[in-house]
């Protein structure tokens, strides 16, 4: 565990004014998950994917999406060789261990499936044949809020693949003159510390071990209800259900599951409580929900309709 805390202050010491963002990052590592990045543009977070890349064992590959992107340019693709008169498969930068999928949403539905096998498979398919995908594989893909024209939104089938939707926002005036002596000492000194990286097996001991965290029966069900009240708001609040049209799927559960290990986890305790759900319920569930016309029309969005489920559904 100590491990991953000096990877959490290495994390915190490259990106300064994220906790939010760091811990979703460790936290979608321990939970074997990917995660979506929504915010403006210069918020550090192509520099967080890369901190991450620098204290863990494997390699890394940042893919730029753009409207012309093909799906072979992500799994790559078989090439004639003429020395041989075969066919041999050239691997692609989904092949890497830690992929960084920037402004995903600007690539067509046919590169964005491609990527929603590797995702759900850990595996990709060129022709007849599948090839398997690293054991360990995280995608990290970021979203853009203020440009959405010549965009293709994610559809929900894929946002739901994603275990986390963290949601970034502007630094405050002191974090940015933190930002600003930061950059100039990084151009001073070309040669910046580098964390001891974490071994791969570190990682895979480290998800077996939030499996063995206890949680008890009685959170299990709140989980449960919180889920089931995306689903069946009318049970709780009339308001809230017209609110909502569609709720969160049984993969928001286990992902609500998972977060929650890792995060009592990551605090060092060998239980989880009600709080460790509650941190995290926003991250992985606010990308799961369709909203209805009506909240849309009231400008009211997916975290308040969250905070609204957590403050009526009782602590089991």
């Amino acid at each position: 565990m100590n491990a991953f805390n000096r990877l959490k202050s290495y994390l915190d010491s490259q990106v300064l004014g994220q906790p939010a963002l760091t811990e979703g990052i460790l936290l979608a590592l321990l939970a074997n998950g990917h995660l979506l990045v929504e915010g403006p543009p210069g918020l550090a977070k192509t520099r967080a994917v890369n901190a991450l890349a620098q204290g863990v064992e494997g390699s890394f590959h940042r893919i730029q999406f753009t409207p012309d992107l093909l799906p072979a340019d992500l799994t790559g693709t078989d090439i004639f060789r003429p020395e041989t008169g075969k066919f041999e498969f050239q691997s692609g930068p989904l092949f890497h261990h830690i992929i960084l999928a920037d402004e995903i949403n600007r690539a067509p539905a046919k590169v964005q499936s491609a990527l929603l096998e590797a995702m759900a498979e850990k595996q990709i398919t060129v022709g007849r044949h599948s090839y398997k995908l690293p054991e360990l594989f995280l995608v990290m893909a970021t979203q853009n809020p203020l440009e959405q024209e010549g965009t293709y939104p994610l559809p929900e089938a894929q946002l739901d693949r994603f275990l986390l939707h963290l949601k970034v926002d502007y630094p405050d005036a002191a974090t940015e003159l933190k930002i600003l002596k930061l950059t100039r000492n990084e151009a001073f000194s070309q040669n910046s510390e580098q964390p001891e990286r974490i071994s791969q097996a570190d990682i895979f001991a480290a998800r077996k071990a939030l499996l063995q965290i206890h949680m008890a029966e009685d959170l299990e069900q709140y989980i449960v209800q919180l889920i089931m009240a995306t689903r069946r708001p009318e049970l709780y609040s009339a308001e809230l259900a017209r609110w909502l049209s569609y709720g969160a799927s049984p993969r928001a559960t286990i992902a609500l599951d998972r977060c929650a290990r890792a995060k009592a986890w990551l605090s060092g305790r060998e239980f989880v409580t009600p709080q460790d759900v509650q941190a995290v319920f926003h991250n992985v569930v606010r990308h799961r929900l369709v909203l209805s016309y009506e909240a849309e029309a009231q400008g009211i969005d997916a975290d308040q309709v969250l905070s609204e489920i957590l403050a009526l559904v009782p602590v089991q």
